[in-house]
C-alpha cells in the first residue's frame, strides 16, 4: 500500500507557481508609473489613491495575522517563561541596534555634510511646524502605554494597531496555556481563522501591480526631477548609509552569531523587498515575512513576537534618517551642531524613534517633533526635505524590514529555536518557499504537540 501511495505521489502533477508573473507585473507597473509620473505629472498625482488603497488592504489583515500567529505559537510551546525570554531578548536587541543606527547616521552626516550650501526658500518655511504638531499629537510615554490597551478584546483586531493586537494575542495565548487540553478546540478554531486570513492575503496580492503603479506615479509626479537633483546628495548619502548598515553591521552580526550569509537571507526575501520598494511601506510585507521566517526554520513563538514587536521598536532605517536629516538641516541653515549638541540629540532621538510607529508619516513627523523639542530654531529646515521624503522613505522601509528579518534569525539563534537544516535548505534554494501553496502549508491546523512543551525550557 505504501508503494502504491508513493507511485500516486510521483504521478501527481506538481503545482505550478504562477506568482512569478505577479512580480514581473509589479516591476512593469513600477517602470510604467515612473514614466507616467514624469510625462503626465498632474494626472499621476491623482493616482495616489491606488497605492493608498492597496496598502490599506494589506493593513487590514496585519492584526488578525499577528493574533493568530502568536496565539498558535504560544499554544504550541506552552511555557510562559520561554515567551518572556524571547520578548526580553528582542527588546534589548532593538534598543542596542537602534542606538547603533542613530550613531552611524551622526558619523556619516559629519563626514559628508550634505546640507552645506543649500538655501531655504520662504515657501518651505513653516512646514516643519505643522509636522511637529502631528508628532506631538501622538502623545508622551503615558499616552503611548494607555494606547496599548484596546477598547474591547475584539477591537484590537479591527482598529489596526499592531501593538494592541500583540497585547491581546499574548493574553489569549497565556490564557489558553492555563486552560490546558480544554483550550485545544479554541486553538484549532484559531488555526482555521489563520488559514482564512492567509487565503484573503493571497487574493489581495494579485492587485499589487495596480497599487505599485499608483504609488510610484504619484510620488514621481509630486516630486519632479528638479527636487531630486537639488537634494541628490542627502539621498545618495542616506541610501549608501543604509546599505552599509544592512550589509556591513547587520551582515557581520548575522555571520558571527548565526553563521548565516546576509546576502543569502536578502535574496530569500527578494520578492518582499520588491513589494516594499513599489509601495514605500514595509507593512505590506509583514504577513509574508511571518510566513517566510517560519518556512526558514524559525519557531512560531519567535516569529510571532519578534516580527510585530520589531515593526514598532526596531526601526533602524528611521533611526539613521533622524540623525542624518537633523545634521543636514543644521548645515543647510548655517547653524551646525557641536559635538555636545549631537550627543544630546542622539540621546533624545533614541527615545523619539520609539514613538515613530504610532505617527502617520512617521519619519518626517518624528524628525519635526524631535527638533521642535530639542532645537526649535531648526524646525523651519524640515521643509527642505519634504519634497524628497517619499523617496527617502523607500530606504527607511527597506532597512527597517531587513533589520527585523535579521533580528528574527538572531533571537531564534539565542533561544535555540532555529532549525538550522531547514534554514540552510530555504536559503540555498533546496527547499524553496512555495508561493502557490503558501496558504495551505502555512496555515495547517495542528494539534498541540506535547513534545514541544519542553522546548522553551531546554538549557
Amino acid at each position: 500500500m505504501s508503494s502504491g501511495s508513493a507511485t500516486a505521489e510521483q504521478a501527481a502533477p506538481a503545482r505550478r507557481d504562477r506568482t512569478h508573473w505577479l512580480y514581473i507585473a509589479v516591476i512593469a507597473a513600477v517602470i510604467l508609473g515612473i514614466v507616467v509620473g514624469f510625462v503626465f505629472p498632474d494626472f499621476a498625482v491623482g493616482l495616489k489613491w491606488l497605492g493608498t488603497a492597496f496598502v490599506g488592504l494589506i493593513k487590514m489583515l496585519i492584526a488578525p495575522i499577528i493574533f493568530c500567529t502568536i496565539v498558535l505559537g504560544i499554544g504550541a510551546v506552552r511555557q510562559a517563561a520561554s515567551v518572556g525570554r524571547i520578548g526580553g531578548l528582542a527588546l534589548a536587541y532593538f534598543l542596542v541596534m537602534s542606538t547603533v543606527a542613530l550613531a552611524i547616521g551622526l558619523v556619516v552626516g559629519n563626514l559628508v555634510h550634505p546640507g552645506a550650501g543649500l538655501d531655504l526658500s520662504d515657501e518651505l518655511r513653516g512646514q516643519g511646524a505643522a509636522l511637529a504638531t502631528t508628532a506631538e499629537g501622538s502623545g508622551g510615554t503615558v499616552d503611548f502605554l494607555l494606547g496599548l490597551i484596546p477598547t474591547t478584546l475584539v477591537s484590537a483586531l479591527t482598529e489596526g494597531s499592531v501593538l494592541q493586537a500583540l497585547l491581546v494575542a499574548l493574553l489569549v495565548g497565556f490564557a489558553l496555556q492555563a486552560m490546558g487540553r480544554g483550550g485545544e478546540p479554541i486553538l484549532r478554531g484559531i488555526g482555521y481563522l489563520q488559514k482564512l486570513v492567509f487565503r484573503i492575503l493571497a487574493m489581495v496580492m494579485w492587485v499589487a501591480p495596480i497599487g505599485a503603479f499608483g504609488a510610484i506615479a504619484a510620488v514621481v509626479g509630486e516630486t519632479g526631477l528638479d527636487a531630486l537633483k537639488s537634494l541628490g546628495m542627502i539621498m545618495i548619502a542616506f541610501y549608501a548609509t543604509c546599505a552599509v548598515f544592512v550589509f556591513g553591521i547587520l551582515g557581520l552580526l548575522l555571520r558571527l552569531v548565526a553563521q548565516v550569509n546576509v546576502f543569502a537571507l536578502m535574496r530569500y526575501l527578494g520578492r518582499e523587498f520588491l513589494l516594499i520598494l513599489s509601495t514605500s511601506s514595509s507593512e505590506t510585507a509583514l504577513p509574508r515575512l511571518i510566513a517566510k521566517m517560519e518556512h526558514a526554520g524559525v519557531s512560531q513563538p519567535v516569529v510571532g513576537i519578534v516580527v510585530p514587536t520589531g515593526y514598532s521598536f526596531n526601526l533602524d532605517g528611521t533611526a539613521i534618517y533622524l540623525t542624518m536629516a537633523s545634521l543636514f538641516i543644521a548645515d543647510a541653515l548655517g547653524d551646525p551642531l557641536s559635538i555636545g549638541e549631537q550627543i544630546g540629540l542622539l540621546a533624545f532621538m533614541i527615545v523619539a524613534s520609539k514613538g515613530a510607529a504610532g505617527v502617520t508619516g512617521a519619519g518626517l513627523a518624528t524628525l519635526a517633533g524631535g527638533l521642535s523639542a530639542h532645537r526649535p530654531e531648526l524646525l523651519d529646515g524640515v521643509g527642505l526635505i519634504v519634497g524628497i521624503d517619499r523617496f527617502m522613505s523607500e530606504a527607511r522601509a527597506l532597512t527597517n524590514f531587513a533589520g527585523n528579518a535579521v533580528a528574527t534569525v538572531l533571537v531564534a539563534t539565542w533561544t535555540n529555536q532555529l532549525d538550522r537544516e531547514q534554514l540552510s535548505a530555504a536559503l540555498s534554494g533546496e527547499s524553496p518557499f512555495d508561493e502557490a501553496r503558501m496558504i495551505d502549508d502555512h496555515a495547517d491546523v495542528r494539534e498541540p504537540d506535547p513534545a514541544k512543551d519542553t522546548a522553551g525550557t531546554a538549557h
